[in-house]
């Protein structure tokens, strides 16, 4: 167990069509959200037993209230070798200073397109100059090791995919290309709609040459490659070349339901144990127990599933009755 996912709320501000393609959702009660201390009490658990690197997540973590309170918290705890957030950029303008100050290590910005129209039509919000501020606000405050994460789809952004390398050349920042999964309630996902790693990388060797690919020294999701200039970028293929055998990652939604992989179907409850009273000691029991059981292989399980023909995403009506499915609800 290395690393931890914190969803600090299912909302976001943005919708962008392969992650909340829907009209209408069942958000979490408000009273069910982790408070800040609840938070830094389970991530003090988490890292006594190895996770080192927190991240935070939402749905859209700035919309959390006093979130550089909650950053300082937990940049503080001992054994927190990073801690790092990801975020759609839309109000990090106004808080990337807060979050430099309070202690915040690395910084993600979600970024599918360059241009303003396409931005509109993917996400439905008219919010790309704030997101651009953000990303200028975030290089000016001296946020280091910043990476943009672009979701590629086939028929949709594919075609922009080297003016996001010349863009992140400009911001300093690592881009990293991930291929379009059929996630919780991605109802508009079919396979012609990704665009995969070997097209990325096809597609990226046109434009600029011969591509290396870097050995890789952790288990983090994305395998990186090198342009011939040096230009550094990543690619995370979880739909054609999944690398569940090596993910050390779970995740913590906003209301304290512990997922040990992005397509888990179920989760363990640690906000009613927490509440109840239970010592960091029980907690500590709890997660060993059902870590040690673990045996998810959810990317793994897709592709044979897709094989087969299945249809593998979730449907409206289940969507409504567990929100816990979403992925704006579990952390991307």
């Amino acid at each position: 167990m290395g690393a931890l996912r914190i969803s600090l709320t299912d909302r976001c501000n943005l919708r962008c069509r392969y992650c909340m393609p829907e009209e209408e959702y069942a958000w979490l009660p408000r009273e069910d959200l982790l408070t800040f201390e609840e938070i830094e009490r389970l991530t003090e658990v988490f890292v006594s037993l190895g996770a080192d690197k927190v991240r935070l997540t939402g749905g859209e973590p700035l919309l959390r209230r006093d979130l550089p309170e909650l950053v300082r918290r937990l940049a503080g705890l001992p054994g927190v070798k990073d801690l790092a957030m990801t975020t759609n950029g839309v109000l990090l303008a106004r808080h990337a200073e807060h979050l430099r100050e309070a202690g915040l290590h690395r910084l993600t910005i979600s970024l599918d397109t360059l241009r303003p129209d396409r931005f509109t039509e993917l996400t439905r919000r008219g919010t790309y100059p704030d997101v651009m501020a953000g990303i200028h606000a975030a290089v000016a405050t001296g946020l280091t090791d910043l990476k943009i994460d672009t979701v590629v789809m086939r028929g949709v952004n594919e075609d922009e995919l080297a003016d996001l390398v010349e863009f992140g050349k400009k911001m300093s920042a690592e881009v990293r290309f991930i291929e379009y999964m059929d996630v919780g309630g991605a109802t508009g996902w079919t396979p012609e709609k990704v665009f995969s790693r070997k097209e990325i990388l096809e597609t990226l060797a046109r434009e600029y040459g011969p591509v290396e690919e870097l050995r890789k020294t952790d288990v983090a999701p994305a395998d990186r490659f090198q342009l011939p200039d040096g230009t550094v970028f990543g690619i995370i293929s979880s739909t054609t070349q999944p690398f569940c055998a090596t993910c050390d990652r779970s995740r913590l939604t906003a209301d304290g339901m512990w997922l040990r992989c992005l397509y888990a179907m179920t989760g363990t409850d640690l906000r009613a144990p927490l509440r109840a009273g239970a010592s960091p000691d029980e907690l500590r029991e709890l997660i060993t127990g059902t870590w040690q059981q673990r045996r998810d292989r959810g990317a793994v399980d897709r592709v044979g599933q897709r094989a087969r023909g299945q249809q593998v995403f979730v449907s409206v009506e289940t969507l409504k009755r567990d929100p816990h499915l979403e992925m704006h609800t579990r952390g991307g």
